[in-house]
């Protein structure tokens, strides 16, 4: 914790995105962006950790955050994504998405594209909840059901699954560059292909009993058919979309709603969960397995550990282990990466050994120094 810093910035933060840093570059992240809600004025900001022309006052440390620009945001920022490494995209409570450009060399921004009220209901405005981009693909859902798929530099809207879900939906990734999976506040994960026609799943799983609103999702970078969820109780979920309909791996995570969980992009044996409770907890993998502790339902607070068909003998992949339902070859080690918090930790996001979290108490905080 002593690598951490905190910029307090004068209005809640909702979701914080790390700029994508090129493949052929050396140097580790420096700009991110956030955006804010329940303001009064809500932003979308770009921030820089690094050298980027902007003057240290005295009584800054090394490394804080310095504001680069912002630009007024209609409504709450619901969920934001870097489409590129010059765009963001943001879902907005009044139902609006919208892409920014980032001028990098005045260090402004500007609206390169609206679809105001993507979201909507017959005679009010619908929040749009969650979005995902491919880039040039944009996908977004919302509290009216619908599953929208947008393409930047196209003025109209390529797809819409009207009707997707009969209750609202909060979250949406990418499985494949035609497929998402979707989670909702019954508990639900709908997985949808664009090359279908029609407005119907492709396959639904759930978690069984209490119908728990699901909150976030978010899909192993290497292994497109695991995914992670977190919902209202807190638990942390992992899922296999091919084994059976019920999540594989249920773990005590927080005590309170579950923002967001995030796969490291490129350590795979790492995961990072933020929660209404205040807490912002790294999952690690403490074992040389080649199998991920938290694929084969690991040591934790309580685990329950579902055993699924075994895969065939041919097909021995990452998730063999976690499937044979062992848990006894590897546990899992949580760490708390902030300092004692009561206000919610809403969104995190990390790259390299790089980690931006925003939180409720008007405060960003920055480790770039996290143990992968």
């Amino acid at each position: 914790m002593d690598c951490i810093n905190a910029k307090f910035v004068s209005q809640k933060i909702s979701k914080t995105r790390w700029r994508p840093v090129s493949s052929a570059s050396l140097h580790q992240p420096d700009i991110f962006a956030t955006g804010s809600w329940d303001n009064e004025d809500n932003k979308v900001s770009i921030w820089s950790i690094g050298e980027h022309g902007v003057s240290n006052m005295d009584d800054e440390f090394e490394g804080d955050p310095q504001l680069l620009c912002e630009y007024k945001h209609n409504g709450d920022v619901l969920d934001l994504q870097f489409l590129d490494q010059e765009r963001i995209v943001t879902a907005s409570s009044t139902g609006a998405v919208t892409v920014f450009r980032h001028h990098q060399n005045s260090q402004t921004l500007s609206v390169a594209q609206l679809w105001d009220r993507a979201h909507h209901y017959p005679s009010d405005d619908a929040p749009c909840t969650g979005l995902v981009c491919n880039s040039p693909e944009i996908v977004t859902v919302g509290e009216d059901g619908r599953v929208i798929l947008f393409r930047a530099d196209h003025k109209g809207v390529l797809r819409t699954i009207e009707n997707a879900d009969s209750s609202t939906i909060h979250a949406v990734t990418f499985l494949r560059t035609t497929e998402v999976l979707t989670v909702n506040s019954i508990g639900q994960l709908k997985l949808w292909d664009f090359r279908q026609q029609g407005n119907e799943p492709s396959q639904i799983l759930s978690l069984t009993g209490d119908r728990v609103p699901l909150h976030c999702v978010d899909r192993h970078p290497n292994q497109q058919h695991i995914v992670a969820t977190g919902g209202q109780d807190g638990m942390l979920c992992i899922w296999d979309v091919r084994q059976g309909n019920v999540p594989l791996s249920l773990m005590e995570a927080h005590s309170a709603e579950m923002w967001e969980v995030h796969f490291h992009p490129s350590n795979t044996d790492h995961l990072f969960t933020c929660s209404e409770d205040g807490s912002l907890l790294h999952w690690e993998n403490s074992t040389n397995s080649s199998v991920p502790s938290f694929l084969q339902g690991g040591r934790n607070t309580s685990v329950i550990s579902r055993s699924a068909v075994a895969l065939g003998s041919g097909n021995q992949s990452l998730t063999s282990g976690w499937l044979s339902g062992d848990s006894s070859k590897g546990h899992l080690e949580t760490t708390h990466m902030l300092p004692n918090q009561t206000l919610s930790v809403n969104s995190l996001d990390v790259l390299d050994q790089c980690l931006v979290c925003g939180t409720d108490g008007e405060a960003i905080y920055i480790n770039r120094q996290v143990p992968i």
